[in-house]
């Protein structure tokens, strides 16, 4: 099982990873829009115990952590993300559009469709006779989609082992939650279903940890859905570039003094005994891995673009 400290290393090694992704922005290296998770880290960090080889996690436009939990190698990754041949789709997919078949991991950019998709890998694992879970994450915004409806209802009518996992930074884009969601909230509406539902606290790694597990054990068991709500912060704006004036400086100032789950699990451990020069070491070890991830793709061959067509259709190219 692991401990705070592999959580709290864990989540300082995914903040170090967005870092670098973020790089590549400033050098116009990555084009597009380019969305990051930091302050989110511990949702992510806290699903990695409860997952297995056989579950499919279907994500977001705002996805790296979660391929990091889900064991996706971060070579591969990091170089899809800056549009290089060795990334996990040759650089054709991008940011926006991991796949890793082997790692059960995917990516949609479109608001909402990856419950349908993630959806229909749990048909597969009843269909299959398997024990496996399907994963699907979406944002606070995805919630008031038609296809979150859809899903909730069809998985709960027919018990497929899915977990929604709605990761819940009060804001959709520029639009607060409290403006655009009626009713006491997003995790009572698994009610509506006769589904587990529960809010937690997204910002504590432990909390997350405790909650994703129950909510996976209860889809597995082959008790139906289960809808997990995380609150949390999203420190950057929507993408890179956002100028994020719809939230006051105070309010953000306030997210990230008060809603750090870096800094959280940090303290606790300080209270506990770990030195801070331990801490402070793991922040450097970091640090320097993905500098050192970040200059091997950057030296990665650009791409050819002979191979523009290729990977088009089934069985055109390679």
């Amino acid at each position: 099982m692991p401990t705070l400290i592999d959580r709290y290393r864990l989540m300082v090694r995914m903040r170090a990873f967005e870092a670098v992704c973020a790089e590549g922005v400033k050098t116009g290296e990555l084009r597009g829009e380019l969305h990051l998770a930091t302050g989110q880290e511990a949702i992510a960090a806290g699903m990695q115990d409860s997952l297995r080889d056989g579950d499919w996690v279907v994500s977001t436009h705002r996805s790296h952590l979660h391929a990091i939990a889900k064991g996706v190698p971060l070579a591969p990754l990091l170089a899809e993300i800056y549009e290089k041949p060795t990334g996990l789709a040759r650089g054709k997919g991008g940011h926006v559009h991991l796949f890793d078949l082997e790692r059960r991991f995917s990516t949609t950019g479109i608001v909402g469709s990856s419950l349908p998709v993630a959806l229909g890998h749990a048909y597969a694992a009843r269909l299959d006779g398997t024990d496996d879970v399907a994963i699907g994450i979406t944002g606070d915004g995805g919630t008031n989609t038609g296809q979150f409806h859809e899903t909730m209802n069809m998985a709960a009518l027919w018990s497929l082992p899915l977990v929604v996992l709605v990761e819940n930074n009060d804001y959709a884009i520029s639009v607060p939650a409290k403006d655009a969601i009626a009713g006491p909230g997003i995790a009572a509406r698994a009610a509506a279903y006769g589904a587990w539902g529960r809010r937690v606290d997204g910002t504590d790694v432990e909390a997350m940890a405790t909650a994703f597990a129950e909510a996976v054990r209860h889809a597995r068991s082959g008790a139906g859905p289960a809808l997990l709500e995380a609150s949390c912060h999203r420190f950057r704006g929507h993408y890179e570039g956002d100028p994020d004036h719809y939230r006051a400086a105070a309010s953000r100032e306030a997210m990230t003094s008060m809603g750090d789950p870096i800094a959280k699990a940090r303290s606790r451990l300080l209270e506990g005994g770990v030195a801070d020069a331990d801490l402070t070491r793991i922040d450097a070890e970091a640090a320097a891995e993905m500098a050192e991830l970040l200059s091997t793709v950057r030296a990665a061959p650009e791409p050819n673009p002979a191979d523009a067509f290729t990977d088009v259709f089934v069985g055109a190219g390679r």
